[in-house]
């Protein structure tokens, strides 16, 4: 079939041919709907035709859809249209590995950096159960910058490439070789003397042996990319496939000597042929990847020169020298053997008289750093019950580095995006605006830790600093109070004596509450109920061991003022507990900042305004940088109608949390109760990409969309809202405002019968039910339930009163009498 430029597919228009492959032939279209480039697979009509294979097919695109990694391309549609069978991809604008590597030379630098990326991607498929079966170079596509996306995961398999399980060898030898989308190979010369090899080269023994394959095939093929990333070469060739699968079953890989022996040892064990000595998963592969990386980038370069005794040396022949001081034995090149010692010795020799001619290799940064991100901490135990360690002790040090006046730190919601992810400093550096960032891992065994960090000035990509402590469990709180003065030291912070003191400050020197504190944060910061619920265990635990840990205190009010918004449970109770908890961490420490702005939010929500202003002054006051704050100070400044300044705020939170979703969030309903729609939309969009799971920022778009009369899209966000929210009460007020205001009546009534339901169950308000009345036009329903809430003092209803939900009451005298009684301005 012919497929010229201009044809559609539903909503893709074709542009250009790509190439062909085995799974047909390969388009860029145009998505007409979202706007966007796609490669678009036409699948052929025989593979279509088939239904049995077709189905299977379906179910493992539908599953490799579902991966969600930044070095997997992503599935968009699986489709069809007049009776040809398509799937729509993100469109990668980029080489193959095979073509990037001819026009740009891989070091051992940028094979690793490469390697860890495919390795991660690995990771991330074989914990969902997916099996790629054919990793090969025309697999891998590298964009300009530098990422790096495998193709076609989930597909190899019943796309008949890499599938030898249920075949005989002759067919087995069909499916094989085919595979290139540039340069196909025909299967029936798949025995052509001379032919040039695709897949073959990059079989597993198992697959070559027609044996059932898992997601080791993956890592041998793996360790095949990688031997000729490094050295150009395959370490399986041959000029027919009986003779590269003779070589994959039989023969060992030629040993690459110019390479460091880390990389050397990972590809031993990559290529083992047999399954027990390789690799067990991706996972511990990607380990040994990072901390290979990590070796090399801490090693001393020596710049290419001439030294006194006239032997010019370079950074090759310094890594050398460390390799020699790491192992038993080495041979120079003039053949003579040098001892570990001697080799170390050598070294030494080296950077002495490098150093006396004026070459420093690790010199002090000479301005001073007022800036610093420290991104989570990398959890190394293999023990999820640990990741609460990793991601605390990041936690933790922000915490106190925060309180340095005269250092910006990125908060804990803008850093935490990087959690789990593959990251450049510099350009963690660029998005955060700082000047510095601090990485760490942390591994557990019993009662025992290893903690390392590194501290990179990324305005020159040098490292400032690193360290390696061996500590026990016992001692965690003190190691934290140790880096945090180590950072400090560093970064050539000049400390006021109150700075000082507020670095040095004990919260509690109780090691077991710290250890609960840092479990509640950990579950905190996951912002839903379930999470929530069992943050308040490990912060009452805290607490008990401590009575005096006034951050244990802070932490169970502020879980107490979020629970409501994310489980529909009484505001009121919620309320006083949070009150009672804040009052006591006041009680032990005025100081908190934290503290104070928690304080503030129970003043506003018990209708205090004169209160709430002054208690997020305070919070301000005591650390400008506290985001939390000025996001609430922003939220009262709008319901008290001084907008100006309520958006002054919100820019501001951002500038200080540029990933944050809520503020995002909090500034579109901003902009939409301005009126303001195209701003408002690009707010959510921000938000969305941010945290796309998140149903608070779906049900705002669907609001910004029914106001701009796009109902179909209104519907499917606020949908979606529902969906992610597993039916909260928020969320299906607003589904019902929605299918009201686009004309489906019988919907928004069924939304009020469900919402009533919830209601008597207590765990849904009022508000919610006056939200879908409105929608319907019944001004008097809904000023009948808003009332409701009004006599129970519903601490949410002043919140949600000030944003568009509510814009058609507005002129109605009875909407400004319920504001005058709340003691809010007209």
């Amino acid at each position: 079939m012919e497929f010229t430029p201009e044809k559609s597919f539903g909503q893709f228009k074709i542009i250009s041919s790509i190439g062909k492959g085995g799974m047909g032939e390969v388009f860029l279209a145009q998505d007409t709907k979202l706007d966007r480039k796609v490669a678009l697979k036409i699948l052929p009509s025989e593979f279509a035709e088939d239904k049995d294979r077709m189905s299977r097919f379906v179910r493992e695109a539908k599953s490799a859809s579902a991966l969600n990694h930044p070095n997997i391309i992503t599935i968009h549609e699986i489709g069809e249209s007049d009776g040809t069978h398509f799937i729509a991809t993100e469109f990668i604008d980029g080489k193959t590995l095979g073509d990037y590597s001819k026009a740009n030379p891989l070091n051992y630098k940028s094979a690793l950096e490469i390697a860890i990326q495919v390795a991660s991607a690995l990771d991330e498929a074989h914990s969902a159960g997916i099996v790629h079966r054919d990793i090969k170079p025309d697999n891998v596509m590298i964009r300009a910058n530098g990422l790096v996306k495998i193709l076609d995961f989930g597909i190899a398999k019943l796309s008949g490439r890499g599938d030898a399980e249920t075949r005989g060898h002759g067919e087995e030898d069909k499916t094989l070789i085919a595979t290139s989308p540039r340069q196909p190979v025909s299967a029936s010369h798949k025995t052509s003397p001379g032919m040039i090899i695709g897949t073959p080269n990059y079989m597993s023994p198992e697959q070559a042996r027609g044996k059932d394959v898992d997601h080791q095939t993956d890592i041998f093929s793996f360790g095949v990319v990688f031997y000729e990333m490094l050295s150009g070469n395959s370490p399986f060739a041959g000029e027919t496939v009986s003779d590269v699968i003779a070589a994959v079953l039989t023969k060992e890989p030629k040993r690459l000597n110019d390479i460091p022996v880390e990389l050397e040892e990972i590809l031993n064990k990559s290529l083992e042929k047999d399954k027990k000595n390789r690799y067990q998963t991706a996972k511990d592969l990607l380990k040994d990847l990072q901390e290979a990386k990590e070796e090399l980038d801490f090693k001393v370069r020596v710049p290419a020169r001439v030294t006194p005794l006239g032997v010019k040396t370079s950074d090759n022949q310094a890594t050398q020298i460390l390799q020699a001081s790491t192992t038993a034995e080495e041979i120079t090149p003039q053949g003579v053997t040098l001892t570990k010692y001697f080799a170390a010795g050598l070294l030494t020799l080296v950077l002495a008289v490098g150093g006396f001619f004026g070459y420093k290799f690790l010199s002090p940064t000479t301005k001073q750093i007022n800036s610093i991100a420290v991104l989570p901490f990398e959890n190394r135990s293999g023990n999820a019950d640990s990741e609460y360690l990793s991601d605390g002790l990041a936690e933790s040090l922000i915490y106190r580095l925060s309180q340095i006046p005269d250092l910006k730190v990125s908060p804990t919601s803008s850093v935490f995006r990087y959690k789990g992810k593959e990251t450049d400093p510099q350009v963690v550096a660029k998005e955060l605006g700082v000047d510095s960032v601090m990485t760490g891992r942390i591994t557990q065994r019993g009662d025992n830790l290893t903690i390392s960090v590194n501290l990179v000035d990324t305005r020159n990509g040098k490292s400032l600093w690193g360290e390696q402590y061996e500590r026990k469990m016992s001692e965690l709180l003190k190691t934290q109070r140790e880096i945090a003065s180590e950072i400090t030291n560093k970064l050539q912070l000049k400390l006021s004596g109150a700075s000082e003191q507020k670095l040095a400050k004990k919260y509690t020197d109780n090691n077991e509450a710290y250890q609960l504190y840092l479990k509640g944060r950990f579950y905190w910061n996951k912002r839903d109920e379930e999470n929530l619920r069992k943050a308040i265990e490990q912060f009452k635990a805290a607490a008990d061991k401590d009575p005096n840990y006034a951050l244990a205190f802070v932490g169970l009010a502020d879980c107490y003022l979020l629970l409501p918004f994310y489980s529909g449970g009484s505001s009121t109770e919620a309320l006083r507990q949070a009150k009672s908890y804040v009052t006591r961490a006041l009680e032990i420490d005025d100081s908190l900042s934290e503290a104070h702005a928690s304080l503030g939010f129970c003043s506003w929500q018990s209708w205090n305004w004169a209160e709430a202003e002054k208690s997020f002054k305070r919070s301000i006051e005591l650390n400008p940088n506290y985001a939390s704050a000025r996001q609430w100070l922003a939220q009262y400044w709008q319901i008290a109608g001084r907008d100006a300044e309520a958006e002054t705020e919100y820019k501001r939170a951002i500038e200080l949390e540029p990933l944050s979703p809520i503020l995002y969030h909090v500034l579109a309903l901003r902009y939409t109760r301005k009126g303001d729609l195209k701003a408002a939309e690009e707010q959510c969009q921000r938000a969305i990409e941010l945290n796309p799971n998140w149903y608070y920022i779906r049900f705002n778009l669907a609001l910004v969309y029914a106001k701009q009369g796009r109902n179909a899209e209104a519907i499917a966000e606020a949908e979606k809202s529902v969906e992610l929210s597993k039916r909260q009460s928020i969320p299906l007020g607003v589904l019902g405002y929605i299918y009201a205001k686009a004309g489906r009546k019988t919907d928004a009534n069924n939304m009020i019968e469900e919402l009533k339901e919830i209601s008597q169950k207590q765990q849904a308000d009022g508000i919610d039910i006056a939200r879908v009345y409105i929608g319907l036009g019944d001004k008097d329903q809904a000023f009948v339930w808003l009332e409701k809430e009004f006599q129970s003092r519903n601490p949410k209803l002043p919140l949600l009163l000030g944003f568009g939900w509510f814009d058609a009451l507005r002129d109605d005298p009875r909407f400004n009498d319920l504001l005058k009684r709340m003691g809010l301005p007209e």
